[in-house]
This record gives C-alpha cells, structure tokens and sequence, in this order.
C-alpha cells in the first residue's frame, strides 16, 4: 500500500538526512566548517563499572548512554532517598590517550550510583556524570570520594588489563587509588 501525502512533491528524496547523535572519529575541527564543528570525541572514554558489594569491576559500554546492566529497568532520582536500601555502585570514566612511551589512562573520574533492584529504584546525579565525563577526557584523575574497597577494586582491574598503561600513567593515578586505609 503505497502511502499519499498531496505536499510531497515524487521527485525529492523522502529519506532527508536526521540529525542524530553521533561519536565522531578523528577530529570534527579539520577546516570544514561544516557538520559536526565543535564535537567531542568519545572514542578513547570508557564507562567502567565497580561492583564493591561483589568486589568486581568490568567495562559496560551502555553506560555512555545510560543504558548500562546495572540501569536498565531503574528510575533514577537525584535523590538518596528514592533508594533508602541500595546498595553502592560507581561508574568510573577511563580516558586513555598515548604518548611516545606508549598507551596510559590520561582521566579517571568516579561517579556514585546507590541502586534498590528489588523495588527498581535509584539514586544518581545526572550532572555529576556528566560533569565528571568531561573532565575525564581532559584528564583529571577524580576519585578521592571513592571507599577504599572501591579504589582498589578499580586499581587492579585497571592493571589486569594492561600493565604497560598503568606503568605509563601518571603518579597522580597511582597515589590517589593507593589505599588510604
């Protein structure tokens, strides 16, 4: 069945281009003014996820549109009260640039969530990750509100998965995720 909208003119294309959010690769700044000026590029961010109450941390992808395992089927509030008894998770953002020694972690930035899975409830600050998204990719190392469990947790698993970036990093990272306690 063929639709009919009497405005339509059947010459022009009906698939016009939509603007959608796109992660652009390389940079978008390279002279041509045109589409996609000014975007930031998430290539090289990774949204890791610290699990302290299972002493795990893993790379979960959907975090970047809020769409990771742990906050699939939650409503978030910015409001601790919404999850009076969830448990502590953090989504940490893991920028990685290179320099001539090699590949190192440049941003690590760590962001509360406090989740109730039983009654679907949670508590995040959406500006918060936001905020400290950003800052990741400018390399700022954020986590000193962090528990130490965490901290390690998150200190290990960035050194399981490539010795040679965490030897490369700066010691900035290394101090601030050494255990306080």
């Amino acid at each position: 069945m063929k639709s009919f909208d009497q405005f339509s003119n059947e010459n022009e294309k009906s698939d016009k281009k939509k603007n959608q959010f796109t992660i652009l690769k390389d940079d978008s700044t390279d002279g041509h003014g045109g589409y996609g000026v000014g975007s930031i590029s998430l290539e090289n961010v990774s949204p890791v996820m610290v699990d302290p109450n299972e002493g795990e941390a893993y790379v979960d992808m959907g975090a970047l549109h809020a769409r990771s395992k742990l906050e699939k089927r939650i409503k978030f509030k910015p409001d601790r009260e919404n999850a009076p008894n969830g448990k502590l998770f953090w989504i940490v953002w893991v920028t990685v640039d290179q320099n001539p020694e090699g590949a190192f972690y440049t941003g690590v930035t760590g962001c509360e969530m406090v989740i109730d899975h039983e009654i679907r409830r949670g508590y995040k600050s959406l500006p918060e990750h936001v905020n400290n998204m950003d800052k990741s990719l400018k390399g700022k190392i954020i986590v000193e509100h962090m528990d130490d469990e965490s901290k390690k947790i998150l200190k290990n698993f960035l050194q399981e998965h490539s010795k040679e970036m965490w030897d490369n990093s700066s010691d900035e990272l290394k101090e601030a995720l050494e255990n306080q306690g």
